[in-house]
């Protein structure tokens, strides 16, 4: 695989070839494009926001009141509320190439056949498009593994909540490096249940290994004779239909089960910009510099609404 340039690209490091471009990094992301994309969700004017504001009940019991105790008034229960809240960060990525790069399109390195062309039309269109599919692969790895942090000076760092950060407590089964079970599925939901998630629509995320293990506790052979092989796609409980999803930017030694309808990311808009923008920067000399500029959270809805096994053997 070839190494990045950290700097401006020239016509030297960043050589033109022809074939088919591919890279064998995930540029797909699940989780973010359910949750709404880089372009979609809520929008907010404060780096802070708030997602919830919660209240809870005292235990159920029946009642023992006597007639003569019912006339003096029982003394009240006031019912406190606190909040929950989420910060956006910011995602930021420079291009940066210099004119004779640019103009070097029709120059081929590597190996060159008759009638072949650059596999890049645009060399800054290239670097662009690299550039947000970055911004998309770190924000899908941030709204699932992100650490909460809230800057205190303009010199540290802002840092949304992910969802296993956020599953860490409550609704959650350590797997203490046992191999994944359905034991261990059925716990975790009927706490879930037990704990107030409502099932709205429910989605078990996972990596290549427990998604093996998934289809292993669940699967059963099909009936025709001249065909093998399983893929469970979504599993039904007794809590509802629950949908499995791929995803490379899960650890491979955890599972997250997320109600994608509670779920958006929440967009810090920039006065006349926008949330996310390429925008040139000053010139020093012949080359094109600008950046891709951002601010994004993750709204996660309340904990009690999803859920996680982590801490599971992975071989």
């Amino acid at each position: 695989m070839p190494t990045n340039i950290n700097g401006q690209g020239n016509s030297f490091n960043l050589p033109n070839y022809s074939g088919e471009l591919f890279t064998i990094d995930a540029e797909v992301t699940p989780f973010l494009s359910m949750a709404g994309g880089l372009t979609g969700g809520k929008q907010t004017t404060s780096n802070e926001f708030t997602i919830d504001s919660t209240y809870s009940y005292p235990n159920p019991a029946q009642p023992a009141i006597s007639e003569q105790a019912s006339t003096t008034a029982p003394t009240a229960v006031s019912y406190v509320r606190d909040q929950s809240k989420n910060v956006t960060q910011i995602f930021q990525e420079s291009v940066n190439i210099t004119y004779r790069a640019l103009s070097n399109g029709g120059k081929l390195s590597g190996l060159n056949i008759a009638g072949q062309s650059n596999n890049v039309v645009s060399e800054k269109d290239f670097q662009i498009a690299r550039a947000l599919t970055k911004i998309a692969r770190d924000a899908e790895h941030t709204f699932l593994n992100g650490t909460y942090n809230l800057a205190t000076t303009a010199a540290t760092v802002d840092k949304t909540r992910g969802m296993f950060e956020l599953t860490s407590t409550g609704n959650t089964v350590a797997g203490a490096g046992a191999q994944l079970t359905k034991a261990m599925i059925d716990k975790l939901l009927r706490d879930m249940f037990t704990n107030g998630a409502r099932f709205d629509n429910m989605v078990l995320f996972t990596n290549a290994f427990q998604k093996q293990v998934i289809t292993s506790i669940y699967g059963y052979a099909p009936q025709d004779r001249n065909v093998g092989g399983l893929d469970i796609q979504q599993i039904e409980t007794d809590f509802g239909k629950i949908g499995i999803v791929l995803d490379r930017f899960v650890g491979a030694d955890k599972v997250g089960l997320f109600d994608m309808a509670h779920v958006s990311p929440v967009l810090q808009l920039v006065p006349e910009k926008g949330h996310l923008f390429y925008e040139e920067l000053a010139k020093t000399g012949a080359a094109e510099s600008g950046q891709i500029f951002g601010q994004m959270g993750l709204d996660h809805g309340n904990k009690a609404l999803h859920g996680s096994i982590t801490g599971l053997a992975t071989s």
